[in-house]
């Protein structure tokens, strides 16, 4: 199974509402880690997920946003938007270095649901907390965010009935201007087995850094990933022509939307052919420009499509 992890902006929750009967159909299981206090988007976003049964796991201790330290409140929303006995929703906890291990102890004896996720973010002793949670029934999942686990780190967490799932950040974030037209994106997809792990994750065409608002776009970048003849995943940087200064970005969009559908429409081809690369090519024949937040948004659907496509083949 998928797991791609959101941050829960704004666009990135309209996404997961819009795709939310596409994401309960095929194989994925969104992280969402909540940095907005917005009650009626979180109520949007989780009942639409219900709606269709969807898999989903919930960030309860959120390392950055407004909603960072506020675990009783995301419990709230969770106890107000998704009814006591959904089975498909995970309650995840992240352990990293400044972890209080009394407060994931009592999280864990204390909570109403029944289906927690341990997330590992760099916390450093293994040893300890496999001997604090491997005991737990509610503990159904252990999440690695790779690049702060080891691999004897993770040997300390395999349990029979318990789910492994490993995440690799695939996005190397540059400036705009400075991407190149083609770069490895990441094998884990194929890989993950390898590593003795029951699933795979991402932070889709984002990336791990967290950022509250970039500043202003010299350039314009459209990234989509694409699957090489080996089903290897690589990912395609379209950059606008002018990159020397901030004014016009409409303008700047429609010139690396302009590469994208070139690109799209050259016989052999890489690209998947997704509901988003049908909607980019309506944006460039309306020479519409949406913003940029919701044309990283349609890169992200790509994102969850190709992956679709995939685990469907196989």
């Amino acid at each position: 199974m998928y797991y791609p992890y959101f941050r829960g902006k704004q666009f990135e929750l309209v996404l997961l509402r819009e795709r939310a009967e596409f994401i309960a159909a095929n194989q994925i299981n969104p992280i969402i880690e909540l940095v907005k206090d917005n009650p009626s988007s979180v109520q949007r976003i989780l009942s639409k997920l219900v709606e269709y049964g969807a898999k989903f796991t919930v960030v309860i201790n959120p390392l950055y946003g407004e909603l960072k330290g506020e675990q009783t409140k995301i419990m709230s929303f969770i106890e107000s938007f998704v009814p006591p006995d959904y089975g498909n929703i995970s309650l995840g906890y992240i352990v990293n270095p400044d972890t209080d291990m009394q407060h994931l102890r009592q999280t864990l004896d204390n909570g109403t649901r029944d289906n927690f996720s341990i997330i590992h973010y760099g916390y450093a002793d293994g040893q300890r907390l496999s001997a604090e949670t491997n005991d737990c029934r509610r503990v159904k999942t252990h999440i690695f965010i790779d690049n702060y686990t080891s691999k004897l780190y993770q040997r300390h967490f395999r349990r029979d009935h318990v789910q492994r799932v490993l995440i690799r950040d695939g996005f190397r974030r540059t400036r705009n201007e400075d991407y190149p037209p083609n770069e490895h994106f990441s094998d884990l997809h194929i890989t993950y087995i390898d590593e003795n792990m029951d699933g795979f994750g991402d932070f889709s065409i984002v990336g791990d850094e967290y950022r509250e608002a970039g500043g202003p776009a010299y350039a314009i970048a459209i990234h989509f990933t694409y699957l090489n003849a080996e089903e290897d995943m690589f990912i395609m940087h379209f950059i606008s022509k002018r990159t020397g200064s901030p004014v016009d970005p409409a303008g700047k969009f429609l010139e690396a939307v302009e590469k994208l559908v070139i690109e799209l429409d050259r016989h052999g081809t890489l690209l998947f052919c997704s509901d988003a690369c049908h909607e980019y090519k309506l944006l460039f024949e309306k020479s519409h420009f949406p913003g940029l937040g919701y044309a990283k948004k349609l890169s992200m659907q790509h994102h969850l499509e190709l992956l679709a496509d995939f685990l469907n083949r196989h």
